[in-house]
């Protein structure tokens, strides 16, 4: 009968052949780092999603060629995983791994954009398992976190660049504050850190400035990766207790996910959105909504102002006392939402990270 060795004490990785990237704004600085300071023969696959206008012409491929010494191209439908080869998400399509391949997808929005980063890590981790690395860089709100999650659950390496430097800290503090990540890396040694992953060996002393917290205790089959909360895990939380809510983007229902640990809601159509992006959505949609009553009232006030005046001239007094006072009615609860308007915007319509006291949240909106 063979002995069992002890196991081991010290950290370890697999190697890893594909490695995912997802940035948004403030992203361009530090992908330029990351290719110049990947090395030539890097035994890995690069696929990375910026977030970017769906009309804009993205010039990353060829500023990330110009930077480093990996060949860099935006991606075509059907392009093979190549070690040593970065390929780059085209403007209003999202980036998904399939059978060693890379696909071009005009499939919904996540997050509200496209290409979306979750796209890119979720379908890596489920094309190739263990054998992603996923990394999220500096932007705003929270895409990338759902995506990380899943890398870190299927065994993949998980590199967070640290919020502290991050131009915008919102999508790096999200990706921490969700997943117990391998580690929070100034820029700097992001690429030595991805190289080691790719080794499968240690990340290089310096790249956790911060320590994730611990694993939490879980059972034998949770490889979520998913961080504790103070109150109770997310999966303690929201089970039992579903949300149902209104997609803003097509208006159909949106149903509650939780997926590796992390809270999504996603419609029958495909949209996805994480809690930060969907909060911020619905203020979008309830200020649009208010500004549009505002103009309906404004509209009907004149419209029975005129009334009004028509009716002066035909010698219909009653019904021109009957239209004026309508339409000073309409005046007034244009006002009255205008006021509400005024009031929500510094509460209930404020963006999420404005909430946030330690500093931590987003900036802008990617």
């Amino acid at each position: 009968m063979d002995v069992q060795s002890e196991p081991s004490l010290e950290r370890s990785y697999a190697p890893r052949d594909l490695v995912v990237i997802g940035a948004s704004a403030g992203g361009v600085e530090v992908l330029t780092k990351v290719a110049r300071d990947l090395p030539a023969d890097l035994q890995a696959a690069v696929c990375i999603v910026l977030h970017i206008a769906p009309g804009s012409p993205s010039m990353l491929a060829h500023i990330l060629a110009r930077a480093g010494r990996l060949p860099c191209r935006a991606a075509r439908d059907g392009d093979r995983l190549r070690a040593g080869v970065i390929l780059v998400a085209p403007p209003d399509r999202h980036l998904v791994v399939e059978d060693g391949r890379v696909r071009l997808t005009v499939g919904p929005r996540e997050n509200g954009h496209r290409p979306a980063i979750d796209v890119l890590f979720r379908t890596a981790a489920e094309a190739l398992d263990s054998r992603v690395v996923g990394v999220v860089l500096s932007g705003t709100r929270d895409d990338g976190s759902a995506g990380l999650a899943v890398i870190k659950a299927s065994g993949g390496g998980t590199i967070v660049q640290d919020p502290d430097e991050a131009t915008y800290s919102g999508m790096p503090a999200s990706a921490i504050a969700n997943v117990t990540v391998d580690a929070i890396v100034k820029s700097d040694l992001l690429a030595s850190t991805i190289v080691a992953m790719v080794k499968g060996e240690d990340p290089p002393p310096g790249t956790s400035p911060e320590a994730p917290n611990p694993d939490p205790p879980a059972a034998e089959d949770d490889r979520s990766g998913a961080r504790p909360s103070p109150v109770g895990t997310q999966r303690d939380r929201v089970e039992g207790e579903p949300v149902n809510a209104v997609c803003p983007d097509c208006g159909g229902v949106l149903s509650e996910r939780l997926a590796a640990g992390v809270l999504q809601w996603e419609c029958r159509v495909g949209h996805r959105f994480s809690p930060g992006t969907l909060l911020d959505a619905q203020a979008d949609n309830v200020e649009s909504a208010l500004w549009a009553a505002v103009r309906a009232l404004d509209d009907r006030a004149i419209l029975l102002a005129r009334m009004a005046e028509q009716a002066d001239r035909r010698g219909q007094m009653r019904s021109a006392r009957r239209f004026r006072r309508q339409s000073e009615a309409a005046e007034e609860q244009a006002q009255i939402v205008r006021q509400a308007l005024t009031g929500a915007a510094r509460t209930t319509l404020r963006r999420v990270e404005e909430d946030e006291e330690d500093g931590s949240g987003e900036e802008g909106v990617a």
